[in-house]
């Protein structure tokens, strides 16, 4: 049996399978967001676009969905927190952090997604990116290179 892609370590079977397949309902949004991450590394798209809000379905590309999953080397899936999203809930948040490879990059996609609760069934609503992936443009500076204020010190006794 295989571990389950999203972490839990629990064998996939035992874990996002039966939520992925339609056998079982999430009980939280965390669920479903682990269903989701696990969807994503084992191409289950029709999941990916049934946990979608009914009202948001429309805006989902299904093609784009399935580019990402198939090209991506799914690394894993870290659950940073929740706030609300438990059973008795309607709404609830969960912050993530998914790990892929794609064109030989790691990628981080790191998202504080809003899921939402109707009918008993938990739907992913939308998400927003957290931070963002600083990118340098010139060469780091190490302690003992010379300042780059021009002064003539080591940039540790001057600007560092």
């Amino acid at each position: 049996m295989s571990q389950c892609p999203c972490g839990s370590q629990k064998t996939f079977s035992d874990c996002c399978e039966a939520i992925i397949k339609g056998e079982v309902k999430a009980e939280t949004a965390e669920k479903v967001m682990r269903a989701r991450y696990s969807a994503f590394s084992t191409g289950e798209v029709d999941f990916i676009v049934s946990s979608q809000h009914p009202e948001s379905r429309e805006e989902v590309n299904r093609e784009e969905i399935q580019t990402w999953s198939s090209n991506s080397e799914w690394q894993g899936l870290e659950i940073l927190g929740t706030h609300e999203g438990g059973e008795a809930d309607k709404n609830g948040k969960v912050e993530f952090v998914a790990k892929y490879v794609m064109e030989g990059k790691l990628q981080n996609h790191h998202e504080l997604a809003d899921f939402k609760k109707e009918g008993g069934e938990w739907f992913f609503v939308d998400g927003q990116m957290v931070g963002g992936q600083i990118v340098r443009t010139a060469p780091k500076l190490g302690r003992n290179d010379p300042c780059s204020c021009g002064s003539g010190k080591k940039f540790k006794k001057c600007c560092g």
